[in-house]
């Protein structure tokens, strides 16, 4: 299974995220997987860089990540994952047939709505302070992993027979749920998943914090 890029760029990605950001995270691993060359620019979120007038140029919204492919510039991670997936390795992480393709679809849709409101929140809470409701969050985490549960008991990835954006998107802020007080215990399911994801040549994982139950 060949999944890495069909062209590169004449020079390298520049990548500005966080390193304790998932979101960030997902282009960063989806880089790494593609084998495309690139860099990584830390943004000074602590100082408000996210805020400045130069970043805000490239994202209205103040967020990590932006990626500067030459002249081109994608803000969000998820349609980062897109723009790279269709401009690098057409065909090869969202399937070309509607059904597939809308299949990748509800898993994005599902990475800015169910994980960034579930495990994502859970995680904010322990390591940045977040003011989410620690019991409300964790709970909507768990019912996130009991749906991916029972999907994967049918098949290996989250949208099809192979590995997709939709398993990109989802990965990270499932692998580290347990750091926003989310076990992982009951879900065998989810767990082999994750052991897939990152058994996929050049995966890259995100730094690991000592909060929740990884304290």
């Amino acid at each position: 299974m060949n999944l890495t890029a069909t062209s590169h760029p004449a020079s390298p990605i520049l990548l500005h995220g966080f390193k304790l950001s998932g979101h960030s995270h997902r282009a960063e691993m989806f880089l790494e997987l593609l084998g495309l060359p690139y860099t990584f620019q830390q943004v000074d979120l602590a100082g408000g860089e996210h805020k400045t007038p130069a970043f805000l140029a490239k994202n209205a919204f103040g967020q990590v990540p932006v990626i500067e492919d030459g002249d081109t510039v994608i803000a969000d991670s998820t349609a980062i994952l897109v723009y790279l997936a269709q401009r690098y390795a057409p065909g090869r992480w969202v399937p070309s047939d509607p059904a597939g393709a809308a299949q990748v679809q509800r898993w994005l849709s599902a990475a800015s709505g169910p994980v960034a409101f579930g495990p994502c929140a859970a995680r904010l809470v322990t390591l940045f302070r977040s003011d989410f409701n620690p019991d409300e969050v964790i709970a909507r985490a768990h019912r996130l992993l009991a749906v991916m549960e029972t999907e994967l008991a049918t098949r290996e990835w989250l949208a099809g027979d192979t590995p997709t954006l939709a398993d990109v998107a989802v990965y990270t802020y499932v692998a580290h749920a347990p750091e926003g007080n989310v076990s992982l215990d009951a879900y065998p399911q989810v767990r082999a998943w994750l052991a897939r994801v990152e058994g996929l040549p050049r995966f890259v994982p995100m730094p690991q914090s000592k909060v929740g139950l990884r304290a």
